[in-house]
């Protein structure tokens, strides 16, 4: 894939992971980080249990980049959460 298609697909699954997770976007660049993350992790995730990683920029691999980019949030909360919530 292009750069080009690479920040695209970031794009819209980084945005539509944060809108599932915090129910608010992250901003834009935050939003193309965490896609392109995401479609890392996911595709990785894919491939770990036989599926096929991202393909391109079509539907199949928004959806592959977006539970990845869920998943990237979740545990960046659980480790941000649990770092700053203790405090002895």
């Amino acid at each position: 894939m292009s750069i080009l298609a690479w920040l695209i697909l970031g794009l819209i699954a980084g945005f539509i992971a944060s809108k599932l997770v915090n129910k608010t976007g992250e901003g834009v660049i935050l939003d193309i980080v965490l896609g392109i993350v995401g479609a890392l992790v996911g595709g990785f995730l894919f491939s770990f249990v036989g599926a096929t990683p991202i393909t391109g920029l079509n539907i199949y691999s928004i959806i592959v980049a977006v539970i990845g980019a869920v998943v990237v949030l979740f545990v960046y909360h659980a480790v941000a959460g649990r770092s700053s919530g203790s405090t002895i």
